[in-house]
């Protein structure tokens, strides 16, 4: 495999790329719908069950796994263990030919592991299914095209501040009778060195393709260490990117995959050592914290918890309003970093299309949103999936002695899979008078994130409260997404600013099929980086111009 045919055949795919992300209008090289795939990918799946991952990387010292399905089934698949001293060495040994190959080339290679995987996307479906307890379609959409979006998207970028520097450049500066100075200058992409992806249970390849892709294509080796509970996902990636790298001329311990034995909790020591120059991890607000203050040696892009709002000050589509926010709250049984959970609604109700509704009735009207969206169980499976693992179930359970339920969940059984945890979502009451959060020590239970399907319908003041208590939340806990209804122009502009001020991504009177909870890639924005839930943006140019420096070469012309 040359990298002239491989340009040849992916460089319109880069060029369309660079042009969606400085248009951000809508594109996709990746068909969202199963029937645009061939191939069989539960029999694909199956044929891993129980088997070895094969990767031939250096420094296997045992094999290890352990994963069991959120559906139930023991997957049975082993992957090698590392010995970090052989296989970090062996890592680097190939990154000055990954470095002097230039960013084209890195980038139509990245191109062709993802347009390989692309075309394996109902295996991987069904791969991320099963690790992360997404229901079938989501993991095909989210763990297939939608994260190869992102992917390519941060390819994109990178190509683009790699090139935004010349590759050479010849300088003169004229001296007025005497001959000019004269030199032949050269800059080169220099990537950091390795990178270390620590991937997340639920969202294994969207949040993990990311960094992944931005610190390969800028000339990094890329270290992927999964969760342990979603490998299978990543060490497929990893097997393809191998694959790719070694048929185009490159070593192919460019990327490689760090699994872990049960309980061995790599990630710390990993994240400290001094070969690893970049991380990328998205997780608990605790372990992120740390790693940024630990990993001194590293540039660390974080995604952590953060606590999302929606303002509800007046609609002029009530029933729109409700069926948006009850498939939000829904889908996926709320385990999405981007789900809403504090509903601030005025204590005095709110006007609406369908007249003043009070604050009981927003609740008692939502609450019957999301059961009847839900009332049909082959549906709900379809939305819900199965819950992740049992520390979500345990919120669950804790949630109804939090306040007043005004919506229970509820057990569904899953007919292919009876030992899914398959819960809908529950609603709470609480009351958001100041005095319970704007005071030293408040502990109110909207004050932090609530994971899993939980949401919290808080009783306001008043709009202006609403959008104190929103800002107060950013700025303290984060938010990876905001929303807000109002038929009010001042309202509007006044959540504007709040989110504008703490740098927090505005959704505003969702009610079609767009939900405050889904992004697009190449258009929108994952996450700011401005706030406390996440350092970086899925994905800007900050997202990989501090992957690499540019080194320059001066010569005597």
């Amino acid at each position: 495999m040359q990298l002239t045919e491989l340009s040849q055949t992916h460089r319109p795919t880069l060029d369309q790329a660079l042009e969606a992300i400085r248009t951000r209008e809508y594109w996709t090289p990746h068909p969202e719908h199963p029937k645009a795939y061939s191939g069989d990918g539960k029999a694909a799946f199956d044929a891993l069950l129980g088997g070895r991952i094969e990767l031939n990387q250096p420094g296997t010292d045992d094999w290890t796994g352990g994963e069991v399905s959120p559906y139930g089934v023991e997957l049975g698949i082993t992957y090698p263990h590392p010995d970090l001293d052989v296989l970090l060495p062996a890592m680097s040994a190939g990154t000055a030919a990954w470095r002097a190959a230039g960013p084209e080339a890195r980038a139509v290679v990245c191109l062709e592991i993802l347009a390989r995987i692309s075309a394996r996307t109902p295996e991987f479906a069904h791969a991320v299914m099963h690790t992360s307890g997404q229901a079938f379609m989501m993991a095909f959409q989210a763990g297939g095209p939608h994260a190869q979006d992102r992917g390519l998207e941060a390819v994109a970028y990178a190509y683009a501040e790699q090139v935004r520097t010349p590759s050479s450049a010849d300088w003169s500066k004229p001296q007025g009778k005497r001959d000019p100075l004269e030199l032949r200058k050269s800059f080169t992409a220099v990537g950091r060195g390795i990178s270390l992806l620590i991937g997340c249970n639920t969202f294994p390849t969207w949040n993990g393709y990311p960094g992944l892709f931005a610190s390969l294509a800028t000339g990094n080796p890329v270290l992927v260490k999964p969760h342990p509970r979603a490998v299978l996902p990543l060490a497929l990636t990893v097997q393809v990117a191998r694959e790719v790298l070694s048929e185009a001329g490159f070593d192919a311990n460019l990327v490689a995959l760090a699994a872990e034995r049960p309980g061995e909790g790599i990630a710390k020591s990993l994240a400290v050592r001094p070969e690893i120059r970049i991380i990328d991890y998205t997780g608990s607000t605790t372990f992120g914290d740390w790693l940024e203050a630990n990993a001194r040696q590293a540039q660390v892009y974080t995604e952590k918890a953060g606590v999302n709002t929606v303002v509800v000050d007046s609609t002029d589509n009530y029933k729109g309003m409700l069926s948006n926010l009850a498939f939000s709250l829904s889908l996926y049984s709320g385990q999405m970093c981007t789900t809403p959970q504090n509903l601030l609604i005025p204590a005095d109700g709110i006007t609406t299309d369908a007249g003043h509704k009070t604050y009981d009735e927003v609740v008692a009207d939502l609450a019957a949103a999301v059961g009847g969206l839900l009332g049909d169980d082959a549906r709900a499976n379809a939305l819900l999936g199965a819950l992740v693992n049992p520390d979500v179930r345990d919120r669950l359970e804790a949630a109804a002695g939090l306040g007043e339920v005004a919506l229970a969940s509820r057990e569904i059984a899953h007919p292919d899979f009876p030992d899914a945890v398959v819960r809908t979502p529950a609603i709470v009451k609480l009351d958001g008078a100041r005095k319970h959060w704007d005071t030293a020590g408040s502990d109110a239970a909207y004050l932090s994130e609530c994971f899993g399907p939980v949401s919290f319908a808080v009783a306001v003041e008043s709009t202006r409260s609403a959008l104190d208590l929103l800002r107060h939340t950013i700025r303290d806990k984060g938010a990876m997404t905001v929303g807000a209804y109002t038929t009010s122009t001042e309202v509007e502009q006044a959540v504007e600013e709040v989110c504008l001020e703490e740098c927090a991504q505005l959704s505003l009177n969702l009610t079609g099929g767009v939900y405050v909870n889904q992004t697009a890639a190449f258009s929108d924005f994952h996450g700011s980086g401005g706030n406390p839930a996440a350092n970086a943006a899925l994905c800007d140019g900050a997202f990989v111009a501090n992957r690499f420096r540019m080194v320059e070469v001066r010569r005597q012309a």
